[in-house]
């Protein structure tokens, strides 16, 4: 029979083996399981749970700045997809497609939707009439897929995935401009308040934006691998979509205008992010923003001591509860304390309460970090104002520890061979001059795959050098290469 406290352990090493380790880590933290098709996974409730928290942050600020949620079909019709055809181009590779309904060949095939602006936007054609009904601003939650991933990773790579997707019109340009920004600020919000993830914000080069935009902007984040994560993009449609659905309006000159358009997304890759940034070889580690359960209560005691350490326990996790803390009481008789530490520790709560014979005493509480396991001992008087403070200081360190890994692997190059060089010893993003042409992304792609991540998000910033680095022409802007999942 094997050892319940050894099957909790991870087995695989983060720094040597991440990728291994990760893997385990999801499934012993009890996130995900595998489905049996390949590409697939399913999401086991503390896995949602997790899910749930980004939704309820992010859902509260959208309706703040006047977003209304809303569900449109899963299935796209072909000549809806085909009227942008820069969105027919730029997805049909990984589109997955229904062609047949029980014994009955379709009339015309559906894409199960990879994004949704073909199906949503000629609905907003129909309900937009009047500069009186702008801005419209449409967000779903929901699951797309992209039918592209060859080696599953949870909350990373699926070939279905979770997100929102938000679909917003609007009377101008600058309107339009205004929401993509708005929303850029909203993402990078949740990775720092929510996520103690510090990012990078900026916008794709006009190679790789979405398709049919006008700019792309994207929250980065780096890995523990060196790599970077885009788990949110903002969208600059322009009035491209406008104009192929016919989205109009009459504005007080009594004129017909084309509207201007925006999307925006997030997906739990966000939460991918976020489990591989903080997590260790003891297991998960999360946020107190997010965390199913911000604080474990373990009673720990003898028999002639079980009464008064379970009553006093009882006690300070029920003045947790009222005081609106997440907080759950391990008394489980049927496993010893050492268990239970390894237990919740794999289960990433951030913060642990000891009570036993002395804390009883002494009117006292043994608190716990989980990030590095300082532990504190603390007077009863005034505890859920006490766990509060340590749960701050609990994120201070998760925050001040990635904002330290992602200053040290931010590093510059002067010239092509230093590029490779650095990011092939170091990893993390590498900052160089250029020219503007896709070509020379290309050419470091294919010796290194590392690309262009991001560009400054002030066109009018200026190169950090005056020739690209990788050909020698004149830099017309900065460019971050990194390798990204």
């Amino acid at each position: 029979m094997s050892d319940p406290q050894q099957d909790l352990g991870i087995t695989e090493s983060k720094e040597h083996s991440p990728g291994e380790w990760y893997a385990e880590l999801v499934q012993k933290a009890g996130l995900a399981d595998y489905a049996p098709m390949g590409g697939f996974i399913v999401t086991r409730p503390r896995g949602y749970a997790l899910w749930e928290g980004i939704q309820d942050h992010l859902d509260g600020w959208f309706k703040d700045t006047g977003v209304q949620n809303s569900y449109f079909p899963m299935f796209i019709p072909e000549s809806y997809l085909e009227r942008e055809k820069e969105i027919v181009e730029g997805f049909d590779p990984e589109v997955a497609w229904v062609t047949e309904a029980g014994n009955d060949e379709l009339d015309e095939r559906l894409a199960v939707r990879p994004t949704s602006e073909s199906i949503i936007t000629p609905f907003m054609s129909q309900w937009i009439r009047s500069h009186r009904d702008l801005p419209m601003r449409l967000n779903q939650w929901c699951s797309v897929v992209r039918w592209e991933a060859t080696d599953t990773k949870p909350f990373f790579r699926t070939k279905e995935f979770l997100w929102q997707e938000g679909h917003t019109a609007h009377r101008d340009g600058e309107s339009a401009w205004e929401e993509t920004m708005l929303r850029l600020e909203q993402y990078r919000r949740l990775h720092e308040e929510v996520l103690a993830i510090p990012v990078l914000e900026g916008r794709k080069p006009e190679h790789d934006k979405f398709p049919g935009a006008e700019t792309t902007t994207a929250v980065q984040s780096l890995m523990p691998d060196g790599k970077s994560l885009q788990a949110a993009t903002s969208h600059y449609l322009g009035d491209g979509f406008a104009e192929a659905f016919d989205v109009t309006y009459v504005d007080e000159d009594e004129n017909e205008h084309v509207a201007h358009t925006a999307s925006w997304g997030l997906s739990w890759r966000a939460l991918g992010g976020m489990v591989m940034t903080h997590s260790d070889d003891q297991g998960l580690v999360l946020p107190p923003a997010i965390a199913p359960e911000q604080v474990v209560v373990v009673p720990i005691w003898q028999e002639d001591t079980q009464e008064e350490v379970l009553d006093y326990a009882a006690e300070l996790a029920a003045e947790l509860d009222e005081a609106g803390l997440r907080v759950e009481l391990d008394d489980r008789d049927g496993r010893n304390p050492g268990f239970k530490f390894n237990e919740w520790e794999l289960n990433g709560v951030p913060l642990r309460i000891e009570i036993g014979p002395n804390e009883v005493e002494d009117e006292e509480a043994t608190l716990v970090h989980r990030p590095d396991g300082e532990s504190v001992v603390e007077g009863r008087e005034g505890i859920a104002e006490t766990v509060e403070d340590h749960l701050d200081t609990v994120y201070a360190k998760l925050y001040a520890a990635a904002e330290d890994e992602l200053e040290e692997n931010v590093r510059e190059a002067e010239s092509r061979n230093e590029l490779l060089g650095t990011i092939g010893q170091h990893g993390g993003y590498v900052k160089t001059a250029w020219c503007g042409e896709e070509g020379c992304e290309t050419e470091i792609k294919d010796e290194i795959a590392a690309e262009i991540v991001m560009v400054p998000l002030d066109e009018d910033e200026g190169p950090i050098d005056d020739t690209c680095a990788i050909c020698g022409d004149d830099a017309t802007e900065t460019a971050y290469f990194a390798k990204s999942y």
